[in-house]
């Protein structure tokens, strides 16, 4: 993403999760755990860090590539004496896998991996009152959403988030769509020249548009699907899978097939279209809505090095640093302060959506799939993450 992530398919390390509890029936996309009714889960009472002790020395960090760079890294040892040593990875199932040998303090971990971290135990509360930067600027969107706040107790420092846009090459489409239906309908004029995003987590896709278009089903949130839903949902990605050139992951590839003509509309992220350099490519956020992903630093439950943790993630709250990051990544930064730095940082608030709630209401963030409807359903069982692994498989053949 920048994106620089390599995001395949989850194949594998797909463990169930059984959480009961209630959750929240906020209709609003991520939902809002501070409302009465909010998310409540069964997950392992994991301590908080109460005060902030001297550095240790180091921290250990699973990142998302283009989020721990020299530019900003180099700046915090010498601050606080914190060495930081990254791994990136490539997945979001490599980051639950990693985070799971205890050999690392902290993961940007998407919302398509958090719940997982949560309810493993493998994640620890964090205490906000330990990172000043995390304030009112922090923009409300990001704050409190159900992907990474739990029973009241914040589990994540947001980092940025964006939205998963339809692209199109305006060479042949040359209407702008104003539906996701030029993806997903079987008569479609641009079948064979399809493009769809290769992980399980891209059944939401589909429950976003059925929801739209097959209200019926009862739909009311893409991430809670009971196995009616679920089997909707696989039934159009076949349909899909018919009239597709190519799933991507890499997202490399997935400029270079747009930019040779192979695919001319799907999904995509805007930072891919600009990283293209291609005027002809352009991207919108249809009328049904989109799926999107939010990143947020988490720390390990078996953390060796919280201090040096703590104040890492104090470091890149800050609108300097975090506006950096989101500028390397290609995102809305979540310090919205970032945007009132200087013109560049104005403009790349502009193109990223940054404080637009109203744009963001219309985009549904990853949260993995649990069998507690976070829907606010009481009377039937949801689907979890390690079926729609499983469906996934039975999508691609």
């Amino acid at each position: 993403m920048k994106k620089k992530r390599m995001l395949l398919p989850a194949v594998a390390a797909a463990a169930a999760l059984v959480l009961a509890g209630c959750a929240s029936g906020d209709d609003a996309p991520g939902g809002d755990v501070d409302a009465p009714g909010g998310l409540q889960i069964d997950v392992p009472d994991v301590p908080m860090l109460e005060s902030l002790g001297e550095g240790e020395g180091q921290v250990n960090i699973v990142a998302w590539s283009g989020f721990v760079e020299p530019a900003w890294s180099d700046k915090f040892t010498e601050e606080t004496g914190c060495v930081v040593n990254r791994r990136v990875a490539g997945t979001s199932d490599e980051m639950v896998t990693l985070m799971r040998t205890g050999d690392y303090d902290l993961v940007s971990a998407s919302g398509d991996a958090s719940l997982r971290l949560i309810a493993g135990g493998d994640v620890a509360p964090i205490n906000t009152e330990l990172i000043p930067n995390f304030g009112d600027d922090i923009v409300e969107g990001m704050k409190g959403q159900i992907y990474d706040t739990i029973n009241g107790k914040s589990y994540g420092i947001p980092i940025g988030r964006g939205a998963n846009i339809l692209q199109y090459n305006t060479e042949v489409v040359t209407e702008t769509p104003t539906s996701w239906d030029v993806v997903w309908e079987a008569d479609s004029p641009y079948a064979g020249k399809i493009t769809a995003y290769d992980a399980p987590i891209y059944i939401a896709d589909a429950a976003v548009y059925l929801m739209a278009h097959q209200p019926e089903l009862g739909i009311t949130n893409p991430y809670a699907l009971d196995e009616t839903q679920l089997a909707a949902a696989v039934d159009l990605l076949k349909q899909q899978n018919a009239i597709v050139s190519e799933y991507w992951g890499d997202p490399a590839a997935q400029i270079t097939s747009f930019v040779g003509g192979t695919t001319v509309v799907g999904t995509s992220w805007e930072v891919l279209r600009k990283l293209s350099g291609e005027d002809k490519l352009k991207g919108v956020l249809p009328e049904e809505g989109s799926t999107g992903w939010s990143d947020a630093w988490m720390i390990s439950s078996q953390s060796q090095n919280p201090n040096c943790a703590y104040l890492w993630m104090d470091y890149t709250s800050s609108p300097e640093v975090n506006g950096a990051i989101a500028m390397n990544f290609g995102m809305a930064p979540a310090n919205a302060a970032f945007c009132e730095l200087s013109d560049e940082a104005a403009a790349h608030c502009e193109e990223f959506n940054a404080t637009d709630e109203e744009y963001f209401k219309n985009v549904w963030f990853w949260t993995t799939p649990i069998e507690q409807c976070v829907d606010g359903r009481k009377d039937v069982t949801c689907t979890n993450f390690q079926q729609w692994t499983q469906a996934w498989l039975t999508v691609k053949g």
